[in-house]
């Protein structure tokens, strides 16, 4: 067999391709120097690094074909309102804006009523399409994202007179305007489906 220096012949070209790949990354990996701040602890430098807030989150594990049902049902029922939740809250905060602007009460209930008008032409035929489930999921989602229930959003939209009409109607269908969300506790699990579509993970 023969040898070059102390490797076999025939090993060398394994050799020289890892020799050759090292090289490459080595070369690849040089970056620009990057400047961060930095601490003196007891004369030695420190850099000084702010990491983001990584928040840990799972659903529960469903443990039976029917929770397994169940759970994905509620992902589906969340996935599709949730887009309305939040169009609500910044719907919300477009028509405060204008109402705070409007001249006098006349024309901030002309502005209410343009702005039920014109929700009610782009979402109407979607939201009567919901399932009794999703619709109360985003009952709840309001609340998550204007910091009100939907009776107290009523209320201050229309007066005391519709939103109990309001609520009148909703328990009729099972509803109840005033549920609160309760992120911590009964709608953990809603919470935990919504977090995980914000960072795309569903």
């Amino acid at each position: 067999m023969l040898f070059v220096g102390n490797l076999p012949m025939k090993k060398w070209p394994i050799f020289l391709f890892i020799f050759f790949c090292s090289s490459y990354f080595g070369i690849a990996q040089q970056v620009k120097p990057m400047v961060v701040r930095a601490t003196v602890v007891i004369g030695d430098t420190i850099p000084v690094v702010s990491l983001r807030e990584v928040e840990i989150f799972s659903l529960l594990t469903p443990t039976t074909r029917r929770e397994q049902r169940q759970l994905t049902k509620l992902i589906r029922d969340v996935k599709k309102v949730y887009p309305y939740a939040r169009l609500a809250g910044m719907q919300l905060q477009k028509y405060n804006k204008l109402i705070l602007e409007a001249r006098n009460e006349r024309e901030a209930r002309r502005i209410l009523k343009e702005a039920e008008k014109e929700l009610n032409a782009r979402y109407g035929d979607d939201l009567k399409n919901m399932t009794f489930s999703q619709g109360r999921i985003l009952i709840k989602l309001i609340d998550r994202e204007t910091g009100e229930c939907s009776y107290n959003l009523v209320e201050e939209l229309r007066g005391n007179f519709t939103a109990f009409f309001y609520q009148a109607f909703a328990r009729l269908w099972g509803y109840n305007l005033k549920v609160k969300y309760d992120p911590e506790g009964e709608d953990k699990q809603i919470e935990t489906i919504v977090k995980m579509i914000e960072r795309g993970q569903i």
